[in-house]
């Protein structure tokens, strides 16, 4: 399905959910999942908005859990919108952290690994992040809208907030 097929004014999630990156000197800090919605793959810590939490305590929260750090500096970074027919339907929101306390740490949940802002391992990711992660951590504000078949884009639209 095409992303302008999508009557986006009625299109209702499934779930709302969040995505942290951490940047600092030239890196970013990612995560290989090691269990749930996209376990085995590379990307930023975050989860699901539990109800009565905002996206930004939801990103912090799910950070603290997943890498055993205190995200610090956060600012939003973009909102997506992702649709599929066969998995859920994904609000989410995206925050950059510029700074943290503590010591990125392997959890039942992810493993933290720093990679230079050239260098992202797209390969590894989710097949969305090489359209819009590069231009996020360059400082952009963004709204991206993806549909999905299985874990492979169909299609696609990105613009700058």
């Amino acid at each position: 399905m095409k992303v302008n097929e999508i009557d986006w004014s009625q299109w209702e999630p499934e779930e709302s959910a969040t995505l942290m990156f951490v940047i600092k000197d030239q890196q970013v800090l990612l995560i290989r999942k090691k269990r749930g919605l996209g376990a085995g793959k590379i990307n930023g810590p975050g989860g699901r908005i539990e109800p009565g939490e905002t996206p930004l305590e939801c990103a912090i929260r799910e950070t603290r859990e997943e890498l055993l750090i205190e995200a610090k500096q956060v600012s939003f970074a973009a909102e997506l919108f992702f649709h599929a027919e066969d998995f859920p339907k994904i609000h989410a929101h995206v925050f950059i952290a510029t700074d943290f306390d503590g010591t990125p740490t392997e959890t039942d949940e992810a493993v933290p690994i720093w990679y230079d802002l050239n260098k992202l391992p797209v390969d590894e990711m989710w097949s969305d992040d090489r359209y819009w992660l590069p231009r996020v951590l360059a400082g952009e504000k963004l709204r991206g809208r993806f549909t999905f078949e299985g874990e492979d884009v169909v299609d696609f639209s990105v613009t700058t907030v």
